[in-house]
């Protein structure tokens, strides 16, 4: 097959890039990486050790938004995650490092220090992360505008990004009811398809989360 995709179904990035192959279409070949034979060709293809990895054609491809931009130029399905349009594009693409630095990261943290054999700054990060994601809830609520999706009526690149995270963050932090234009596009998420299709997959690993999955999404 001409795509190959090393990934988990848990993982946030992962989830990324799985939203912009299900909108596409395209087939592809999944390597899950609880299988430990394909967490070893991907540390072989790409010995940085983080994942998705994708490989097209024998072309390797790191990070999420460029195996996303990758895709939408190589193979192209009926959804366009990068708007023909400059200036278009340049939100999407703006949106997309909101969602990954300022939501996916400050979810991350926590989680990584849960992980730890001796998560003695926990209290301490969670603290720290929802401060942050309180900022950038409160952003996010104005800057969504009432669209559909986050940078106007066509599911893009941004949404891909926003999915996992949302999905994630209030898991960490819930969003309150004063982010209500946040919480319904969190809910938008949830019900459109290609995401909905990566929760399902992933939820047989939710024992995997240290701070504990809540019993909903």
């Amino acid at each position: 097959m001409a795509l190959t995709l090393y990934a988990h179904p848990f993982s946030s990035y992962c989830q990324k890039v799985l939203t912009a192959l299900y909108e596409s279409g395209v087939p592809f070949e999944y390597r899950s990486l609880e299988d430990p034979a394909a967490g070893a060709e991907m540390r072989a293809l790409w010995p940085f050790g983080k994942f998705p990895v994708l490989v097209d054609h024998g072309e390797t491809v790191a990070e999420s938004t460029a195996i996303i931009e990758h895709l939408d130029k190589r193979h192209p399905g009926p959804t366009r995650l990068i708007p023909a349009d400059p200036q278009a594009a340049l939100r999407v693409r703006f949106l997309d490092r909101v969602f990954d630095n300022h939501v996916m990261t400050p979810m991350q943290k926590p989680v990584a220090e849960a992980l730890r054999p001796e998560p003695a700054r926990l209290d301490e990060t969670l603290e720290e992360s929802r401060r942050k994601l309180d900022v950038a809830y409160a952003w996010l609520n104005d800057a969504l505008r009432g669209d559909a999706w986050a940078a106007g009526d066509a599911f893009t690149l941004a949404d891909c990004a926003a999915a996992p995270a949302l999905f994630y963050a209030d898991w960490v932090h819930p969003i309150s009811d004063r982010y209500g234009r946040l919480r319904d596009y969190r809910a938008r998420l949830l019900g459109r398809p290609s995401f909905a299709r990566c929760v399902e997959e992933a939820r047989p690993f939710r024992g995997y989360f240290p701070l504990g999955a809540p019993d909903r999404d």
